[in-house]
């Protein structure tokens, strides 16, 4: 069960056609809306939510409206999941409040698309989890009131980054998530990602499919068949290790020559 996600309500509806009387959620309402619109209220502001366009709900706030051939994807993440983003990025304690519900921010739009894709996909825990935080945290750097402050500095040592290589490659055929990566580098979900992506130009999902996809092209060579090397390296089988072999070089494993 993915930690960050536990018990979070996921909706994906085409063509909407509803009234939505006036309600609140004790959780966050987030989403996208790919066709058509809402035309909804938020504590007494109407708005449109249409296409390319991302909207929040703060916990507790009344909201309701009108939606009309409205295709979209939402979430409900509870109130400590965004907290604990918050806090990972401005080191203190506090429930993000959003003023505005509505963002026509196309970064945004397919950052969320991205970790919903992910998700109803059932890709890779880590996948899912980096594209979460990935959403999440440029959701509440740019639209929270909080004055960002600069962490350019703070995470510089190699170090940091060597430990992540070597705990990666000594344990390639691990299940790993996002918690785990974090917490072997002693930093929190946010930063990790951050850093490692500054530093290595991929996200760690990336780097660690490429890496294994590294390892199963020595295996391959050296006579092992590409469905054990597909497990060796730690792919949940030949399929999957094959789609992820040809989104890198464009055919399928079963060219790579032997020696």
């Amino acid at each position: 069960m993915n930690k960050l996600l536990k018990d979070t309500t996921f909706e994906c509806v085409k063509l909407s056609n509803n009234n939505f009387s006036k309600h609140f959620h004790d959780t966050y309402t987030i989403g996208i809306t790919y066709e058509g619109v809402l035309k909804s209220f938020n504590t007494n502001q109407k708005y449109d939510s249409f296409r390319y366009t991302s909207r929040v709900n703060n916990p507790g706030e009344l909201h309701g409206g009108v939606s009309s051939a409205w295709s979209h994807s939402n979430f409900y993440p509870k109130v400590e999941l965004l907290s604990n983003i918050y806090e990972d990025i401005f080191f203190e304690k506090k429930i993000p409040i959003f003023q505005k519900h509505v963002f026509s921010d196309k970064i945004l739009f397919f950052k969320l698309h991205n970790f919903f894709m992910n998700y109803y996909n059932n890709e890779d825990i880590l996948l899912i989890q980096s594209s979460l935080v990935d959403a999440l945290s440029y959701l509440i750097l740019n639209y929270t009131s909080h004055t960002k402050k600069s962490f350019e500095n703070i995470f510089d040592d190699k170090r940091v980054i060597k430990n992540s290589y070597e705990f990666i490659c000594d344990n390639l055929d691990t299940d790993f998530n996002l918690e785990q990566l974090a917490r072997n580098s002693n930093m929190s979900k946010y930063h990790f990602l951050r850093v490692f992506k500054k530093e290595f130009g991929i996200t760690p999902h990336n780097f660690i499919i490429n890496q294994r996809i590294n390892k199963a092209i020595n295996l391959i060579k050296n006579d092992v068949s590409l469905s054990q090397a597909s497990l060796q390296v730690g792919f949940n089988d030949q399929s999957h290790f094959t789609r992820n072999f040809k989104k890198l070089y464009g055919y399928t494993p079963s060219r790579i020559n032997k020696k």
